[in-house]
């Protein structure tokens, strides 16, 4: 007999959220997840078999998302990763379920979530974390992996069919709307951007954009990384081990480093020369004491995200096209997991199906000798539609599901077997 599962369960899609709604920059940096910390957590929830899940970590939000029914257990091996106290994480983050959580990912990948509205740098960082969670992990999650596939459809279409990241606002975009309205005579000023990570690489892209020839030069820990980025932007870069020497020189420093502290403090402007620091890590890479020189101007991602109100308020009239087009592909998402948790139901009805197909042939064939071709085209298309009606009332009737399965099992199989059983 076919073993029933609950049908009717919701699957258990969790997200466990801090972000810059409830949390500043001082706090997020607490709860920043770095590439090295990934291995260490995989395991750390595999071996207590707490099933999958990924981390988020941008400079505006850490987000765990699992399909683990014990998500608060999933927390928990989280906070001893990056060694934070769970009732510390507990008293910022937001705890969303099921479909609720599935929104959540939806409307952050359209950028509906980010601190800048239509930010879609976003959904290339889910992407990547979750590539490289599923790495480490070896396999993929098939609930994961559409959901994911959903989010990434659903950032595609957004961008295309609605302008809600029309004047482009990005954290890296307002970095240099920033300078662009701080700064006069912006060709002559010497910028040095450190880090050429994704948002440094952004940062210089936008400069290169919107400034004419700037005077820019990029430095990086790695030096073979800043040679690349060098290249494609046509820049010159300086080597890491000359960064106090070139700071000297520098009216505008752009951090964009991924330090787990930070790197840069008072020390490296002794010279009181007017500088314009635009710190875009998180957690911070500038210590707040470089602003104790008077002619040192510091501002971090919050007060870039303040910058562009005028774009946002345009973005926002845009915000209806793009939950009409989640709540479109979260009905097809929901579809999709009706289908595949009714599956198992579907496939032994049609191989019951198939079992009375090869019996029946199997008794035409001894009484005729022969099986006509275009008869077992027919009845293979007879099947498939059987079970497509069959398919559809218990996707349409999910609370039925399991009494119908129950049913035609006894109808198809127990009662014939009887009738079988009774005449031997």
């Amino acid at each position: 007999m076919l073993q029933y599962s609950n049908i009717h369960q919701t699957s258990n899609f969790a997200v466990l959220s801090i972000s810059y709604e409830k949390a500043d920059v001082e706090t997020r940096g607490k709860f920043a997840f770095f590439d090295d910390n990934i291995k260490n957590f995989v395991t750390r929830i595999h071996n207590v078999d707490l099933g999958d899940a990924f981390v988020v970590s941008t400079c505006n939000r850490t987000e765990i998302y699992t399909t683990s029914p014990n998500y608060l257990l999933v927390a928990e091996e989280y906070c001893k990763t990056i060694g934070v106290h769970l009732t510390d994480f507990l008293q910022f983050a937001n705890i969303l379920t099921k479909e609720e959580a599935l929104i959540h990912l939806f409307r952050v990948a359209a950028g509906l979530e980010s601190q800048i509205i239509g930010d879609f740098e976003i959904i290339g960082q889910i992407k990547k974390a979750y590539s490289r969670f599923k790495k480490e992990r070896q396999n993929s999650n098939p609930y994961l992996e559409r959901a994911i596939n959903a989010a990434i459809q659903i950032s595609k279409r957004i961008k295309n069919e609605t302008g809600i990241s029309n004047g482009a606002a990005s954290v890296s975009y307002a970095a240099v709307h920033y300078i662009l309205n701080s700064q006069k005579k912006i060709t002559e000023k010497n910028i040095l951007l450190l880090g050429v990570g994704e948002i440094g690489q952004n940062t210089v892209e936008n400069l290169v954009k919107h400034v004419y020839q700037p005077k820019i030069k990029i430095a990086n820990r790695t030096q073979e990384k800043a040679e690349k980025i060098s290249e494609k932007y046509n820049i010159p870069h300086v080597d890491y081990a000359d960064f106090d020497k070139e700071i000297k020189n520098t009216d505008i420093l752009i951090v964009a480093t991924g330090a787990k502290h930070p790197i840069i403090n008072k020390s490296h402007f002794p010279n009181g020369k007017e500088t314009l620091v635009i710190d875009l890590s998180i957690p911070h890479n500038v210590e707040k004491n470089v602003t104790d020189n008077e002619n040192v101007t510091l501002i971090d991602v919050d007060e870039l995200s303040k910058q562009i109100q005028e774009t946002i308020q345009q973005r926002e009239k845009e915000i209806p096209k793009a939950e009409k087009i989640i709540k479109e592909l979260m009905k097809e998402f929901l579809e999709w997991e009706k289908k595949r948790k009714l599956a198992p139901n579907i496939h032994h009805f049609k191989a019951v199906l198939k079992n009375m197909e090869r019996n029946e042939m199997h008794q035409f064939y001894r009484k005729n000798k022969y099986i006509n071709i275009t008869d077992m085209e027919l009845s293979d298309k007879m099947i498939q539609k059987i079970t497509n009606r069959f398919a559809k009332f218990i996707i349409d009737n999910p609370l039925k599901a399991e009494e119908i399965s129950k049913l035609m099992h006894e109808i198809l199989v127990e009662q014939p077997n009887n009738e079988f059983n009774e005449k031997h």
